[in-house]
């Protein structure tokens, strides 16, 4: 067995205009405060990753390796999650998604798409250039309009969304084959790839992909209602990556898995700080310690009513104190009694 890695920050969430979240050494110099070994680095702004320059310039990649590593920090993985999106946009959303892309390629699905394909091919070379493992992404969605079956859906819907995203991606899975690294789908409500079932059809549209794998975060799980411990069992040979972050569902007169109308706050399903929620992260990190996860367990702070700083310091204990160092020894080895084959033979009745 392995002992997991972290904890790790997924930097999404705190990059600001104010420091100390405004630079990339102050932002490492306030994680590595915090107890943080490494960062979850978005590529989506250049004041902190410059893709196109980690994809082809060695000493970017150098440099930017070398001031993590003045404070005691290393790259965990890095993202793609809102280009990732823009791989597969329903109409419905095309507007909404436009601000995910540079100005250059907004109302224009066709370019949109082309420039979100480049910047994954991108992410693939950057991710070998830092030595990478692992990327995370998002699948990018043709078919959430159509989640509930009503209207009836037309036969051969389903199948056709799932072999075009498959058709999309699969140049993609190549690329990243050809660097090394596992794409790792965050399954996440609003994407084709939401459950074990949606992720089990794309796997099965691009042949069983080796890169095509998992970014673990079960609070998608728990605000769905799904075995989140059960998807680790099934699954584990895809989880690539790990999102720890908390949920809590509280059904009502009122509301259920559905209650997408609300606030945040007033959500019968909202996400909250690591601890806050109703996730059971110890049968979690004992399931993937278990299965030898061997990446990062990244805090992805996400919450509707605690401050983010404060989550960020509680998330760095909180993983710190879940992940389990693996043994090298037995509990039993006390007792161990010394390999003697004919003892054997006797205590079973075996006579020679």
């Amino acid at each position: 067995m392995k002992t997991i890695k972290g904890p790790a920050l997924f930097l999404a969430q705190f990059i600001s205009d104010e420091a100390p979240f405004n630079s990339l050494r102050s932002i490492c110099q306030w994680a590595q405060s915090l107890g943080y070994k490494a960062l979850q680095m978005p590529t989506n702004d250049t004041r902190f990753f410059d893709l196109e320059r980690a994809a082809n310039d060695l000493e970017y990649c150098d440099y930017l390796q070398a001031t993590l590593n003045e404070f005691d920090l290393e790259i965990s993985e890095l993202s793609t999650h809102l280009q990732g999106q823009l791989i597969a946009v329903h109409p419905a959303y095309d507007e909404l998604f436009d601000a995910f892309a540079p100005k250059s390629v907004q109302g224009n699905p066709k370019a949109r798409q082309d420039w979100a394909v480049e910047q994954l091919f991108l992410a693939a070379k950057a991710s070998q250039n830092l030595g990478l493992k692992a990327h995370a992404t998002f699948s990018g969605s043709l078919l959430w309009p159509y989640l509930y079956p009503w209207p009836q859906r037309p036969s051969g819907l389903i199948d056709c969304g799932f072999n075009e995203l498959a058709s999309r991606w699969l140049p993609i899975l190549e690329a990243f084959n050809d660097a090394g690294v596992d794409l790792c789908y965050e399954i996440h409500p609003g994407e084709d790839l939401h459950d074990g079932a949606t992720f089990q059809r794309f796997l099965d549209a691009v042949d069983g992909h080796p890169r095509a794998n998992i970014l673990y975060d079960p609070s998608h799980f728990l605000l769905q209602q799904l075995d989140y411990l059960g998807f680790i069992d099934k699954f584990h040979d895809r989880i690539k990556m790990f999102h720890v972050k908390d949920a809590e569902f509280n059904s009502s007169a009122l509301q259920g898995v559905y209650g997408g109308f609300e606030s945040w706050a007033d959500r019968a399903g909202r996400f909250r700080s690591l601890g806050d929620g109703q996730i059971n992260f110890n049968a979690i990190f004992s399931k993937l310690t278990q299965y030898d996860f061997e990446g990062w367990a990244v805090v992805e702070w996400e919450c509707s009513l605690k401050d983010p700083e404060q989550g960020a310091k509680e998330g760095a204990l909180f993983v710190q104190d879940h992940i389990i160092q693996v043994t090298d020894k037995s509990f039993d080895d006390f007792a161990a009694v010394e390999t003697d084959h004919q003892m054997n033979l006797r205590l079973l009745g075996i006579r020679q």
